[in-house]
Parts: C-alpha cells; structure tokens; sequence
C-alpha cells in the first residue's frame, strides 16, 4: 500500500487478539492500522473454516459465467450478480444501477429515452457485468492478450487482490473543509477482483472434456503456485564510508545516517527472472503523488507541485505515471524522468511521453508517483548521491550482494528467485537507533523475508468448453440458521416418547386375543375369571 505510514506493526505469528490505547500515549497511525489488520484476519480466517476455500451462499451464489459470442469475433462472458468469498474476502458480482435525474423541462436528460409518446423514461443499465466490461478487469478489445481464447476449453477463474487507493485516485476521499493547502486524511484497501481466462494447456489437462474434480485439483495446483512468492529479500543499516565527511545530528557510530525517520519501499517493477526483474525504492514508501490535471506530448500540467521541498517535484527525480486502469492491470512500464519544471504553470516536462493508454482519460485519476533511486555508480552511497545504472527507468536486480540505496541502507536479494511486478517490502529506518528494523537471527544476521505483498488469491468459476457449455465450478453453503422450535429438546423429547406410548397401546387394543390360542381356550379362560369373581 502506497500509503505516508510509520511502520506496519502487525505479525499475524504473534497471535495478538486485539490493541489497547493507554491514556497519556503518543497515537501512532502503527497501531489503529494494526488494529483493523488483526480484525481483518480474524474475520477472514473464521470465514475461511466455515467456508473453505471458496464458495458462495446458496441463493445469492455470485460469478454465472455464462458465454457469449460477440460482434467482430470477440466473445464476450456473462458474469452473474451476487456474492462469493475467496480466502475469506468477500467479493460482490452485483453491479450497482445508476439514480435517475432530474430532467430538464422538454428535454430528455441524461440516463432518459424518449419513448415516443413525449414522457422520458430512464434508460435500462446493464443488468450484470461482462468480461469486457467488469469494474476492476479494464480489458482492452485492442489487445489481443486480453481477448478470450478462440480455442476451447479454457477455465474461467476469479483473480483477487486488495489495493489501496488515495486521494490522488478518488477526490472524494479528501475533506474540502480543510482546504486546499491540508494534505488528505485516511486512505482505503479495495478488494479488487477481476474474471480472467486460463487456457487448458496452463492446468496441464490434455482432454476436452476431463470430470470437474480433475479440473478442480489441476486449478488448485496452479493456484498455489501462482500465489505463492518466489523471491525473498534481507535489509540492514551499514555505515557508510563517507560518514563523518557531513555534519549529522545521528550518533557518531550510527549505520543509517539519515537526517529523518523513513519507511523505504522496495517495490519489484519488471517480473521475471533475475536477468530480467528490475526494481524501484522509495524513502516515503511510494506515497509522494501529483494529480495530473492535463497532459499534452511530454509537458504534464499537476494539480500541485507538492506541499514542502521534501515532499516537491525536482529535475532528475524518477516518476511512474499511473491511473487507474494501470494500477488494477498490475503492468510496468518504462518510469520517466523529471527533466524541466515549470513552476508557474505547475507543469514539468519528462524525459519522454507516458506508455499509449496510461493518463490519457481523466475519469481514471492520473497522477505521477515519485520514486527516489537514481542512475549512477554502484557502491555505498549518501542523500542525493547517484545509485546504480537503471533498465527502464528502474534498478537491475542482482542477487547475492549487498545493494546500495542510501544513508547506509542496504538491500541483498537471495539468489535464484522469480519476481512479480508488484511485489514489495518495506523497511522502517530510525535516527534514535541509527538502524533499520528488520528481522535478524541470534547471531544479528538479516533474515530473507518474503514479500510483504501483493497477496494474490484464486478460485475457479467454469470450464468453458464451447457454445451453450460452461459447467459450473463454484461451490455453494446454505445457511446456519434454522427455524425455532415451539419448547426445548427437553420437553419435545418427552412429547415423542407419550406419543410413541400411546401409539403402543392402541396398537395392542386393536390387535385383540393373542395369537396361538384357540377360542376354547379363550372361553375357559373367560369362565374361570367369571366363577372366581362370583
């Protein structure tokens, strides 16, 4: 999350059930945000029991894929409303139906039709969402990599991550009452979720027809798989070389030598293999924004040049323009540079025009993100010093040794790891200490850790296998709740038991002489009851 935080103080290993403010205490952002993380896996992990996996409640099951071919050869699919739960995380297919205005006086207003008759009526939505259409997919008909397969079968899955969005990307978020110049308040994590296809061959299943259990146990293979992290990372704090040659209130044995408490941000920016992965940082975990208001060739016009010099534009910084539809894609491309500013004009010139559909259509939000590695020499450097020789704007992973970022801040990658554009770890410095917080072994040894994020989770939705085929994945629970009975068990049971008595005796009267005897017998038996009651 690209969020101004202090720290993320929540380990989910250390079992904590809740956070309890003390009175008198300094309010940390660490603890309200560790709060709502602990609740969140609880919630998440009790739905998860109860539930499994996946599944959706019976009734208001979500996500029918249903296909449909489309103009111009491109298939389209039909995605059902209701709700369904991944992981615990609670995903809602039901497209939201848009108010109906005010018209104006003989005229036909926005979301009206004009039926003939001289009445407006508001023109019918959607009723669901599509593949081409769905909130968070941002599919391009364009793109031939993100058509639906023209061979079949391919499986329909559910994709689902959470991101954090700012007031950068939803001006709503921030309060107008505090005016211009205060910087917004809180952030918000949104559960995004996205209907993707996944052709047959990727789940290793050869057959056209294969039973649903067998693409049920490929699609969880594949699933753990590509959720899990491959790649893993260490930090620490080293004294630099250079370290008395600049004045610093830090102790004189400090090894981060920072004027400021920081939250770096190591973010993967291209996936892949060592070779091919780069990476990205950012002392101010990637939360300097700029809303761009206007775009024209490389000359970006901003809404505000930033609040501070900390917190500013400056020639040479590197910048990632983002928006909307490329945050959800999870893409990376090429980050720009910062080479001219116009502060009049609140307008900056980069090294070169934003990637062809990035910051192009202004009702997805786009803004710059600034980013604070720099292109020079490797070795141990310090504030404003260069860093090492960038690959598309971005730093060359290399694993093995200790990476420079600055102020005695240090970063080693474990060798033979595969990358996510995406991926990050964030690590806190601290002035009082003179280090960074990171886990360490007995002997003080960094530890590899994992990404902190993107956590990334799946489920299958249907095995799409042609024309009027898609049999259906999903998984189904009825609900807990039952009718009350009139009294407790207690009672019923005695009920049943008077019943079932009373049932016995009746049975018996109707059954009449026992069997076996004759009427002789029956008659003696008679007499001698008669002579001795006489």
């Amino acid at each position: 999350m690209h969020a101004d935080l202090s720290r993320l103080t929540h380990r989910p290993e250390r079992h904590y059930s809740a956070v309890v403010v003390q009175q008198g205490r300094v309010q940390l952002d660490a603890d309200a945000n560790e709060q709502t993380a602990i609740q969140l896996v609880q919630a998440r992990t009790l739905a998860t029991d109860l539930i499994g996996q996946h599944g959706g409640p019976r009734g208001a099951t979500g996500f029918r894929i249903q296909l449909r071919g489309g103009s111009r050869e491109l298939d389209d699919l039909l995605i059902g409303p209701g709700r369904y739960y991944v992981d615990g995380i609670l995903c809602d297919a039901t497209r939201p139906q848009p108010g109906v205005p005010v018209p104006a006086d003989g005229a036909i207003g926005p979301g009206t039709q004009d039926d003939g008759d001289g009445t407006d009526e508001p023109a019918a939505p959607p009723a669901t969402w599509t593949y081409w259409d769905q909130p968070d997919g941002f599919r391009d008909p364009e793109r031939p990599g993100d058509r639906l397969p023209t061979a079949f079968p391919y499986l329909a899955c559910l994709k689902v991550w959470e991101r954090l969005v700012t007031a950068a990307e939803d001006p709503a978020l921030r309060e107008v009452a505090l005016g211009a110049a205060m910087p917004d308040t809180a952030a918000r994590t949104k559960v995004v979720w996205q209907v993707l296809p996944l052709p047959a061959a990727e789940l290793g299943l050869d057959d056209d027809n294969p039973p649903l259990d067998d693409v049920r146990a490929a699609f969880a293979r594949w699933a753990r798989k590509a959720a899990t992290p491959g790649s893993r990372l260490a930090a620490r704090s080293a004294r630099p070389d250079h370290a008395d040659d600049g004045p610093c209130l830090t102790t004189p044995d400090a090894r981060y030598r920072g004027p400021e408490n920081q939250l770096y941000r190591v973010e993967v920016h291209d996936g892949g293999s060592a070779k091919d992965a780069t990476f990205k940082w950012s002392r101010e975990n990637g939360s300097v924004t700029f809303p761009v208001d206007g775009l024209d060739g490389t000359w970006v016009e901003l809404a505000t040049l930033g609040s501070d010099d900390k917190l500013d534009l400056n020639v040479g910084d590197r910048v990632e323009f983002v928006d909307t539809a490329y945050t959800s894609r999870g893409e990376a491309v090429p980050l720009l540079r910062v080479e001219e500013l116009d502060l009049p004009g609140r307008r900056v010139r980069l090294s070169d025009e934003p990637a062809p559909g990035v910051g192009r259509r202004p009702e997805l939000h786009p803004f710059l993100r600034r980013w604070d590695h720099q292109e020079g020499s490797r070795r141990t450097t310090g504030r404003g010093e260069r860093g090492g020789r960038l690959k598309h704007g971005a730093l060359p992973v290399e694993e093995g040794c200790w990476l420079p970022l600055e102020d005695g801040v240090e970063v080693c990658f474990a060798a033979d790891g595969s990358y996510r554009t995406g991926d990050f770890w964030l690590i806190p410095a601290r002035t009082a200490t003179g280090a960074v917080e990171w886990p360490a072994d007995a002997a003080r040894r960094p530890l590899l850790e994992y990404p902190s994020g993107i956590a990334v989770h799946f489920a299958p939705l249907a095995w799409v296998a042609g024309e009027q085929s898609a049999p259906d994945l999903r998984l189904a629970f009825a609900p807990l709740a039952a009718s009350i009975p009139a009294a407790d068990e207690a009672a019923l049971a005695a009920e049943a038991q008077a019943q079932a008595e009373e049932a016995e005796g009746a049975a018996y009267e109707a059954a009449g002489p026992a069997p076996g005897r004759s009427q002789t017998t029956a008659a003696a038996e008679a007499a001698v009851d008669e002579g001795g009651a006489a």
